[in-house]
This record gives structure tokens, C-alpha cells and sequence, in this order.
């Protein structure tokens, strides 16, 4: 059963924005770390950006300064804010949900993760 819905992608070409969003099933995950990670194909899966209960982010280097990460408690959604897209960016986008915040975009010891994702395509 799906817990997390993702929205927001689409085809856009380089330079230009779109805004993720990550709707939970459950109220209690945004107490927790949420963090949005891509998949690539042919490419290994790797965190974007995440953030903790408090607030608190992290992002990977390839997303310092373009993109942000947010989220809106009585909404239980989290959203990414994706600014100055390039190519490498090109993707599945899927979002989770972890017990705490490290750095690079991640969240650790991740107990929800069931999704499906929302693809994102960036053309040059």
C-alpha cells in the first residue's frame, strides 16, 4: 500500500524550475526525517535534499543553491522546490521517510519508502 504520493514532474528544458510535492498517508512521518532521493537509469540511486522534524536540512552538493526543501505539517506534505534544472537531474524522483537527518541529502534508518515516484526530464 502506498503511504507517500509524489506530484510534480514533468519535462522541462534546462534552466527551468519545478516543485515536487510528497503528500503523506500518515500524520506522524512529518515528525520524522523526510527526504527526496532520484533514480537515474543506469545510475545509482542518490539523495537530493531532507529534512527533520525540526526543520533542519540537508541537501546533496549537486543541489546546494538551486534547490530547497520545505514542508507543511497540517498539509503532510513535503515539498522540493527545483530552481536553474539541468540535464543530470533528469530522473525518478521519489520521496521517504527516516528516523533522522545526515548530511548529503539523506535521511537514516528509512522505515517508509513505498511510492511511486514522479518523473523528472530535463532537456538541454
Amino acid at each position: 500500500q502506498v503511504q507517500l504520493v509524489e506530484s510534480g514532474g514533468g519535462s522541462v528544458q534546462a534552466g527551468g524550475s519545478l516543485r515536487l510535492s510528497c503528500t503523506v498517508s500518515i500524520y506522524t512521518y512529518m515528525r520524522y526525517c523526510m527526504g527526496w532521493f532520484r533514480q537515474a537509469p543506469g545510475k545509482e540511486r542518490e539523495g537530493v535534499a531532507a529534512i527533520d522534524g525540526d526543520g533542519t536540512t540537508s541537501y546533496a552538493e549537486s543541489a546546494k543553491g538551486r534547490f530547497t526543501i520545505s514542508k507543511d505539517n497540517a498539509k503532510k506534505t513535503v515539498y522540493l522546490q527545483m530552481n536553474s534544472l539541468k540535464p543530470e537531474d533528469t530522473g525518478t524522483y521519489y520521496c521517504s521517510a527516516g528516523r533522522g537527518l545526515r548530511s548529503g541529502g539523506y535521511c537514516d534508518g528509512v522505515f517508509e519508502s513505498r511510492s511511486q515516484g514522479t518523473q523528472v526530464t530535463v532537456s538541454s
